[in-house]
């Protein structure tokens, strides 16, 4: 079947045909998101429940089907994105890749380093588009905070801090089965954490995790410390929990010489060091906004236009150093990242 992607009519202003693999709590930002896109438009959902399916296609206004295989066979898509549990994400994934359909796949990427090397080399392999979810990265504020860091009105920088922390009840949800989620909140809300340290500091040297008193009886961890340290020295605190929450108004504070940037979930601010003052320069985190400007670079990527924020490469590394912070919640002591290593050539190689 010539699909849709291979026309050169697919590279006008049309919008982009995308499926969703998945009706789960995700999911549903994505749909509130595909109704303010003007790149992309949703054709088509598959869900195991396909009653959740039709829920959505009602809602949509769009097809409905239990299996995604078949979804793919009888709908024109683009692109798909995949919001299932990461220990599903490989097979699907790679389905979806070698059917040629560019991929967005949901944090976390994979449950282990060697299944997302899998999916990143089949999109090699077929040279079709892959990226992670990771929504905070499409944050305005988490972007300008970069901007003010490569500035260098920070000055050198020292500390970064994140806390991602929620009382919610984890005991009849997937998340909490290791089985299907890889672990508990140090890969869920972690996969996040890890990519914003990647993001802003670059390669990280080593990390420990630390876990807390589990709360609610699960057979995960519901409360992480995780500390780390990146290549250039800065030293990275991170606090992860399911049951406490810190009232916080900020959840990614960087703190360097001259100066210190806080990202809120409200509103955002610097600080100068030298006159003592915050200065507001953005108005915090806005969820629907970052899904749809993450569906956007996506979009933008698949004509050509601009590279994808988030590159194979990062998503293999957030696995990977995840994967290491496990290693040292069961030594409970430092663990190099060197000794999982991710890299997997030149960027320019990498679609």
């Amino acid at each position: 079947m010539t699909r849709f992607r291979n026309s050169s009519t697919r590279r006008s202003r049309h919008k982009l045909c995308f499926g969703l693999v998945g009706t789960g709590a995700i999911a549903q930002s994505y749909l509130e998101a595909f109704e303010h896109c003007s790149e992309a438009s949703l054709v088509a959902v598959a869900d195991c429940r396909f009653d959740a399916a039709q829920r959505v296609a009602e809602r949509m206004h769009c097809f409905a089907y239990e299996r995604p295989e078949r979804m793919v066979s009888e709908c024109r898509l683009d692109a798909a994105i995949v919001c299932t549990p990461p220990v599903t994400h490989p097979d699907i994934c790679v389905f979806l890749l070698e059917s040629g359909i560019h991929t967005l796949c949901e944090k976390p990427f994979s449950i282990s380093t060697a299944e997302a090397r899998r999916m990143v080399e089949t999109a090699r392999r077929t040279g079709v588009k892959l990226t992670m979810a990771s929504k905070f990265r499409y944050v305005d504020d988490i972007i300008r905070a970069k901007s003010l860091i490569a500035s260098g009105v920070l000055g050198d920088l020292i500390l970064f801090e994140n806390v991602f922390t929620q009382r919610v009840d984890m005991t009849t949800r997937w998340n909490s089965r290791p089985e299907i989620g890889g672990g508990g909140v140090l890969i869920d809300n972690g996969a996040h954490s890890v990519d914003l340290m990647h993001y802003f500091l670059g390669p990280l040297a080593e990390v420990h995790a630390r876990e807390g008193r589990r709360s609610q009886g699960l057979l995960v961890e519901d409360t992480v410390c995780l500390s780390a340290r990146s290549v250039s020295g800065v030293l990275c605190n991170v606090d992860l929990s399911w049951s406490m929450s810190n009232r916080r108004d900020s959840f990614v504070d960087i703190y360097g010489t001259r100066g210190a940037v806080s990202v809120g979930w409200k509103q955002s601010a610097r600080l100068d060091f030298a006159h003592q003052e915050w200065t507001p320069f953005g108005d915090g985190y806005r969820k629907v906004r970052a899904f749809r400007r993450q569906i956007e670079n996506f979009c933008r990527a698949i004509r050509g236009e601009e590279s994808m924020l988030i590159t194979p490469e990062d998503a293999v590394a957030s696995v990977a150093i995840i994967e290491c912070a496990y290693s040292s919640l069961r030594q409970n002591q430092w663990v190099p990242v060197a000794a999982f290593p991710f890299h997997l050539g030149s960027r320019k190689d990498v679609h």
